[in-house]
Formats: C-alpha cells, sequence, structure tokens
C-alpha cells in the first residue's frame, strides 16, 4: 500500500505546502515533524491535509508529480490550515 500526500505548514504568517508519497504515512510525518524528512520540510510543525492510497507505486508516483503541478488545488488547501 502506498500513499501520496499533501502537507501543509504556517511559519512566520507564511503558509507552505509540500507533496509526497510513502508506504507509511504515520512513520513519514513523524520525520518531517522531527526535522528528518525532506530537506525542504525541514523546521516546520505540518498537518496532513490531503492523502490518497494506492496499490501500485507506479501510480502513486504518477499522481505525486501530478499534485506537486497542480497548483490551483494545492492553494485551495491551504485554507485547511
Amino acid at each position: 500500500m502506498y500513499y501520496v500526500y499533501l502537507l501543509g505548514s504556517i511559519k512566520k504568517n507564511k503558509v507552505k505546502t509540500y507533496v509526497g508519497y510513502t508506504n507509511n504515512l504515520k512513520k513519514r510525518l513523524f520525520l518531517h515533524n522531527t526535522s528528518k524528512g525532506a530537506k525542504s520540510t525541514r523546521g516546520r510543525k505540518w498537518k496532513i491535509l490531503y492523502k490518497e492510497k494506492f496499490f501500485l507505486k507506479s501510480k502513486a508516483l504518477s499522481r505525486e508529480y501530478y499534485l506537486k503541478k497542480d497548483k490551483k488545488f494545492r492553494n485551495k488547501l491551504k485554507s485547511k490550515i
């Protein structure tokens, strides 16, 4: 099972989003929040705004790529923070 997720964070009144994929969502969020995840996520507290579940890694990677490019969708989810 693979997950594509979108994280959101506020720091100094600036909202930032991050899209990624994993096979263990809880562990991955923990790593992001302890500054051991992706370099661009360090130093922030993250909240899951959106997630999708996939059975194939290739499908998850394809969806992750699409969501990274979809700024309109990401900006719409920023209001959830």
